[in-house]
């Protein structure tokens, strides 16, 4: 596991020996108003120097939240997988939440102008269980004809949300939509995105995405290995334990990368000073759905094929011109829809090697949306609701013990309230109602109370739209 002292010794080595720079400029199609755009030098153009134009924004975000279940424990909406564990023994619950409290996480973020051919961004995540680097990416300043190139790791910007990051979400939890079609962390991959911005009267861009296809929900990966598994039982004379290891070949074929590509579609029509709106389209295939589960009676799961999915979203913003985001109104909402198109196998461990107990081939089809409102009811205090149905689709291949089945409709319905003294800092209560279809037929309902404290330090740029 990494040292999360020796990371930030080695990141504050590296930026504190590159040049300086003076203004980030931002990418096509950000939306940075009144932003101070400071070009660097161009060929022939004045010497960039340490003191002048390289220096990185370097910003840290703290976030940490009690989360208390109200005295129920609720399992993960029917049908589902890939997804934060919902109230397993008392440990795990909504989001990676444990009853009590949780430093949720520490976000190091480094953004800079390496030259004047490529902008670069570092983000590193800190929990308690060590560093991740959440993004880290160059992408380029000045193609030609509103073209982009990024590459490194990111998250997609398929849908609305997705590439967002925790500290800019509305509400304390990511949409189950997103969660439970895409994984715990949506879509957050290696590889290169092209996009183009063309000169057009409203803003539009298209983009295109080649990812190497390993995210939980829609592309998981295996690749071909060794299956080993080993068991402990007694002796039948002397009753002295006796360890049986036991070794097979899994069923996959090892498929290089790009597995996952997807393509978005972003369109903002000019709707005047205090109005915008944003209208997006997405689509993705997974040339390579692998994922298996090994248990400890010996029984062998292994899903083998392709899967894709396609989604719409909206974006809709008010600005009342009133202090502190007083009035201010915003409506936003994303449906998607998957199909996991795989062949089924069920093995088991019998005389040193896999016998298959099970096969078939099925689809799974299902989908979510949710849509939600946020409202300035004061200077400073801003008020949201949120309304999410999972699974309105809801034919699964992929449930163990279920093989191929259709489940009910899984709802939760979030109400909160946030207040932002200044904007380094935040407060915000959530309640959550859930309303999920359980495995066996039946529904769990339940209440869970959410409080978050988030506070910034250093410079944090602008958000997208």
């Amino acid at each position: 596991m990494l040292d999360p002292k020796r990371v930030l010794l080695a990141a504050g080595l590296l930026f504190a020996v590159a040049p300086g720079w003076a203004n980030q400029v931002p990418p096509s199609g950000s939306n940075l108003a009144g932003a101070t755009l400071v070009p660097l030098p161009v060929l022939g153009g004045d010497r960039v120097t340490a003191g002048s134009a390289f220096n990185p924004d370097i910003s840290v975000i703290l976030d940490a939240v009690y989360y208390n279940e109200l005295g129920t424990e609720f399992d993960e909406p029917a049908g589902f997988e890939g997804g934060h564990s919902h109230g397993h023994g008392g440990h795990d619950h909504g989001h990676g939440l444990e009853e009590g409290f949780n430093f949720r996480s520490a976000e190091l973020a480094f953004t800079a102008s390496v030259d004047k051919y490529f902008d670069a961004m570092l983000m590193l995540h800190l929990d308690e269980h060590g560093v991740e680097v959440e993004e880290g990416y160059a992408a380029t300043r000045n193609l030609p004809a509103g073209f982009r190139v990024k590459a490194g790791k990111f998250f997609s910007d398929i849908g609305y949300i997705n590439a967002q990051h925790a500290h800019d979400w509305a509400f304390v939890d990511r949409p189950l939509v997103n969660e439970f079609l895409f994984g715990d962390h949506g879509i957050q991959e290696v590889g290169v995105q092209l996009t183009w911005t063309p000169n057009t009267p409203f803003y539009s861009v298209f983009g295109v995405e080649l990812l190497q296809g390993e995210t939980e929900g829609i592309a998981p990966y295996v690749g071909a290995d060794r299956v080993q598994h080993v068991t402990v039982t007694p002796h039948p004379d002397t009753g002295d334990p006796v360890r049986n290891r036991w070794r097979a070949d899994n069923p996959f074929d090892d498929v290089s990368g790009p597995r996952l590509i997807t393509g978005f579609a972003k369109f903002g029509p000019d709707l005047g000073y205090d109005h915008a709106a944003q209208f997006g389209l997405s689509y993705g295939y997974s040339r390579a759905f692998q994922r298996d589960d090994l248990h400890s009676s010996l029984r062998y799961e292994a899903w083998d094929g392709t899967a894709w999915f396609a989604g719409v979203d909206a974006v809709y913003k008010y600005e009342a011109g009133r202090p502190y985001g007083h009035g201010d109104f915003t409506l936003q909402g994303e449906y998607f829809y998957r199909e996991i198109d795989a062949d089924f196998v069920e093995k088991r461990f019998r005389g040193g090697d896999f016998v298959t107990t099970e096969a078939l081939r099925r689809t799974a089809k299902q989908d979510g949306l949710y849509l939600q409102g946020l409202y300035g009811i004061a200077p400073r205090w801003q008020a949201g609701l949120r309304l999410e149905a999972l699974g309105l689709t809801n034919t699964n291949a992929l449930v163990e013990d279920d093989f191929f089945r259709s489940f009910d409709t899984s709802y939760r319905y979030s109400g909160n309230l946030t207040f932002r003294p200044t904007e380094f800092s935040m407060l915000r209560a959530q309640l959550n109602y859930m309303d999920y279809a359980t495995d066996d037929d039946r529904r769990d309902d339940g209440w869970a109370f959410m409080l978050q404290l988030q506070v910034a330090l250093g410079v944090h740029g602008a958000h997208k739209f």
